[in-house]
């Protein structure tokens, strides 16, 4: 018996490391999709559901870092994000979802110290659906902003892209890392893609816990969880492989 109190995390380093270093990537199989890293969760001016100012700035300095290395790797980049439209009985999308209708009926938060919302997050035509300007879209980035839920699969044409791309492997960057960003690791483990997450390009304005959580259940059940200068040491093997090829 613990008393209530949550267990220490069972260190699973041996085998993620053993994980992480027999990765290779191929950059033309490889997809960066950044999840939302709209305005409405990484700008503190605007944001309806945001994460921290300064882990907003440390999020997005590492996604654009990333990106930069990616798409100078020839890795193709698509960019998910949430819209909720207003529906015509003047609600919004979410309220839909009975989960969600309860938090904001109860006059809850899901953001644990920042102020937010639920009902009037990411309304489609508001500034908050905005890519945050230092990530792109550059061009040849791909923009899907079909998105309505957690998922990034679900009534999107997100797979027909990947199929598309002739993709077998997605780098999962964005907010939430317990939720939207655990979904598509769930999701692409279930298609049999090959699943990495990148720690410094994630975040969740849940609570430092949750996000540590979810790198957890990543790295130890869904996908390979790198950091960034493990991601570019990764590409730069893949480029030095393909010269001495």
């Amino acid at each position: 018996m613990n008393n209530g109190q949550a267990p220490a995390p069972v260190d699973r380093s041996q085998m993620t490391a053993a994980l992480n270093a027999g990765l290779a990537l191929v950059p033309a199989r490889t997809a960066v999709v950044t999840i939302d890293c709209h305005r409405g969760h990484l700008d503190p001016e605007v944001a309806t559901m945001p994460v921290a100012p300064e882990v907003a700035r440390a999020v997005v300095a590492s996604v654009a870092r990333l990106l930069e290395t990616a798409r100078a790797a020839g890795m193709p980049v698509v960019h998910v994000i949430l819209q909720n439209r207003v529906l015509p009985d003047g609600t919004s999308e979410p309220m839909r979802n009975p989960f969600w209708a309860a938090v904001e009926g109860a006059r809850q938060q899901l953001t644990p110290e920042l102020e937010s919302t639920i009902s009037r997050h990411n309304i489609v035509g508001s500034l908050q659906t905005q890519l945050m300007p230092e990530l792109g879209p550059a061009a040849g980035d791909i923009v899907i902003n079909t998105k309505r839920r957690l998922s990034i699969y679900r009534d999107t044409d997100f797979e027909l892209t990947l199929h598309e791309l002739g993709v077998d492997t997605v780098v999962l960057v964005g907010i939430n890392t317990n939720t939207c960003v655990m979904c598509a690791a769930f999701e692409s483990l279930n298609r049999d893609l090959r699943t990495i997450v990148v720690a410094e390009g994630v975040h969740s304005m849940y609570g430092d816990d949750l996000h540590h959580f979810g790198l957890q259940n990543i790295a130890r059940c869904l996908g390979w969880v790198l950091s960034l200068q493990e991601f570019e040491q990764k590409v730069e093997a893949a480029r030095t492989a393909f010269v001495a090829g």
